[in-house]
């Protein structure tokens, strides 16, 4: 079993509090995401977890036994690193059996694990080279390899990916996932980047100044976002948030934008004269005919193959439609921006929670 239950976890450096009150059950076998942005506390949490830091107050709790106390190799968890953590003087094949040598594993096991872990990351050609002479990509396959032979009861990956370009992002994004399906391991992935978190993560949670912003699936963060700032962290293009005032409709509430334009609000807890916050994602503007409709002019076009980007202005605030890339648009073209009311989320102005009925 490799259950992980964090337990009221504070950690505070000198007068700082960098985490604060975190509760979390992690289940055997589940991918979970530590996602926020910098120095959110995402890489301090985790480095509670493995032992490498001291929580102030709170426990930690593996296969549902207190670890607190106990030190980074007793934990028998096992970390992957952003900067790989290789012994240059060591072949591949020694990385990755060097952990088994300490604990006293026989030749015959370490060759055994070796063999199995090189086959499943696709390194079996390179067990005799030195990290000097691997790519990136293939350094952080023996980190994994390394991490895989030691068979813990959960990995932890401490943002992996970010030493890499971008189409190796992908690749390595695909191999951690294809890892976790076939060892369903618990795994603990801390990331600022919010498309590895929703790719790879079975439930994110999102941490903002040491808090819990909001934990769910990935599914379930980018439709129902608790709050303003889970609304704008997870999604590419962020979320576009508009100021408004509600305004006391025949059949509900309507949304006057501060810049000129309206909108029929979704059921929601507002009431007539309130200051919202409306959002909506620039997947979900649209140049069709809708009740909602708001005049904007083409700043910015970028275009992504199947996708076009469009910065736009509306009544001087500026944001963001993502549209079919088989249009063609020009700088300065005037556009009708359609946005459908069930799309819309509406935040408290004041607080940032989420004001949505449903």
């Amino acid at each position: 079993m490799g259950a992980i239950a964090l337990k009221n976890l504070e950690k505070t450096f000198e007068s700082v509090k960098v985490i604060q009150n975190i509760d979390i059950d992690i289940a055997d076998g589940e991918f979970v995401a530590l996602v926020g942005p910098s120095g959110c506390g995402k890489s301090t949490l985790l480095r509670i977890i493995a032992g490498l830091e001291e929580a102030t107050s709170g426990d930690v709790r593996i296969s549902g036994k207190s670890v607190s106390r106990l030190s980074a190799r007793d934990r028998n968890i096992a970390m992957v690193f952003q900067s790989y953590a290789l012994y240059p003087h060591m072949n591949v094949a020694e990385n990755m059996s060097f952990n088994l040598k300490l604990a006293g594993e026989s030749k015959a096991r370490i060759k055994e694990r070796v063999t199995e872990a090189a086959r499943m990351m696709d390194l079996t050609a390179l067990l005799e080279r030195r990290p000097a002479q691997l790519s990136g990509g293939q350094r952080q396959r023996v980190a994994m390899g390394r991490a895989v032979v030691r068979q813990p009861e959960a990995f932890l990956f401490d943002e992996p990916l970010s030493n890499l370009d971008a189409k190796l992002r992908v690749q390595m994004r695909a191999e951690i996932k294809a890892l976790h399906q076939k060892m369903r391991t618990t795994s603990i992935y801390v990331t600022h980047d919010q498309i590895e978190a929703m790719t790879l993560a079975d439930r994110i949670v999102v941490l903002n100044g040491g808090r819990i912003a909001q934990q769910g699936s990935p599914m379930e963060l980018y439709r129902r976002p608790a709050n303003r700032f889970v609304a704008t962290f997870i999604g590419s293009p962020a979320m576009n948030l508009l100021e408004a005032t509600v305004e006391k409709i025949a059949d509900g509430f309507a949304a006057r934008f501060a810049g000129g334009g309206r909108a029929v609000l979704p059921a929601a807890s507002v009431s007539e004269g309130q200051t919202v916050t409306v959002g909506i994602r620039p997947e979900a503007l649209s140049l069709e005919r809708s009740e909602n409709r708001m005049a904007a002019t083409v700043e910015i076009i970028e275009p992504t193959g199947a996708q076009t980007h469009l910065l736009l202005n509306v009544a001087s605030e500026r944001i963001t439609a993502v549209v079919d890339g088989a249009l063609d648009f020009t700088v300065g073209q005037a556009l009708q921006i359609a946005m459908s009311s069930n799309q819309l989320h509406v935040f408290d102005s004041h607080s940032g929670e989420r004001l949505n009925a449903d």
